[in-house]
């Protein structure tokens, strides 16, 4: 059966807005790194436009063009004005929590579209692809949400416009690290590393005892998400080499309440990581702090205190029920 919306029709639509970001950028003669910037974005559009039409050998070259770039400082945030505080805190006064509301569209129509969407047929033609439902519900969530948001604050076409692009800008290179942090993980599981992993901890570590299999998890999963800066990434790698074989199959531990808290301590390794740049890196970048660590270091302390309850909650949940 066919689909009127797919996957695709979100990412060209993705496409089109970055594309439209490189342009802007291109046409801006104030831009402190004009050229560099604006072939980054472009190239993330392409990415985003054609990237079902070229190999998959050529889409890695542009990744790399794009890394490049970034490692240069050649992407970063034109000089457009913000606008003025007086004005903002205007706008909140009038506003007031009626702001909010666009926000609670998302995961609403999130959930009526997965529960919903799905089932609407036209003859032999699905609303929906079937297999996406959740994230093409979130795209339509995200798009009523911007519709909505419009009335709500009664702006003009040309402010999320500008304000979009400043803002994806202020993130910058930090936006692809999502794709390629999965990425990443996907080429990790299939190269075999979660057995490599195992036979490793299983040579150094006396594993023949159950809290030494809980605790060689638990840090696995805290480091490998600080490595790759991505709790689900690094629970494929981990939890195939020791979870599974040490945990499970050895000592006979429980693989629900394994996995549930094995994801808990890979979100602690979350704090600690400038690879989660989404979490750690883009605040730094939105607020313009002048340390761009200073989100991670206000959350060692937590991230390490809830480690260790998580990691002596596993010992003992893990094997009792």
């Amino acid at each position: 059966m066919k689909s009127i919306l797919t996957l695709d029709t979100i990412y060209y639509l993705l496409g089109i807005i970055v594309a439209f970001i490189a342009i802007r950028i291109a046409r801006d003669h104030n831009h402190p790194n004009r050229l560099g910037s604006s072939l980054f974005w472009a190239l993330f559009s392409v990415t985003f436009l054609f990237g079902n039409v070229i190999p998959p050998f050529y889409i890695g070259c542009l990744v790399i063009i794009m890394v490049l770039l970034a490692s240069f400082n050649r992407v970063t945030k034109s000089n457009e004005a913000e606008t003025p505080a007086e004005e903002r805190v205007a706008h909140a006064q009038r506003l007031k929590n009626k702001i909010f509301l666009p926000a609670l569209f998302i995961p609403i129509f999130t959930i009526i579209g997965t529960l919903l969407f799905g089932k609407i047929k036209f003859g032999n033609w699905a609303l929906i692809d079937p297999e996406k439902v959740t994230l093409i519900s979130l795209a339509i969530a995200a798009v009523i949400a911007f519709i909505a948001s419009m009335g709500v604050t009664k702006a003009k076409m040309d402010v999320p416009v500008k304000e979009g692009s400043r803002l994806l800008q202020a993130v910058g290179w930090a936006v692809i690290l999502p794709q390629m942090l999965a990425a990443l993980g996907g080429i990790f599981s299939k190269s075999g590393v979660g057995t490599v992993v195992s036979d490793i901890v299983s040579d150094i570590l006396p594993t023949n005892y159950a809290f030494v299999a809980v605790l060689a998890y638990c840090l696995g999963m805290l480091l490998f998400t600080i490595v790759m800066g991505n709790a689900f990434a690094a629970f494929a790698v981990i939890t195939g080499g020791i979870g599974l074989p040490l945990i499970v199959h050895m000592h006979g531990g429980n693989p629900a309440i394994m996995a549930a808290l094995g994801m808990f301590a890979g979100y602690c390794g979350t704090l600690l990581t400038p690879m989660a740049a989404n979490f750690n890196i883009v605040p730094a970048m939105l607020l313009e702090l002048k340390d761009k660590n200073a989100v991670i270091k206000a959350q060692v302390p937590i991230a390490l205190s809830v480690f260790v309850v998580n990691t002596l909650l596993m010992y003992y949940l893990v094997y009792h029920f």
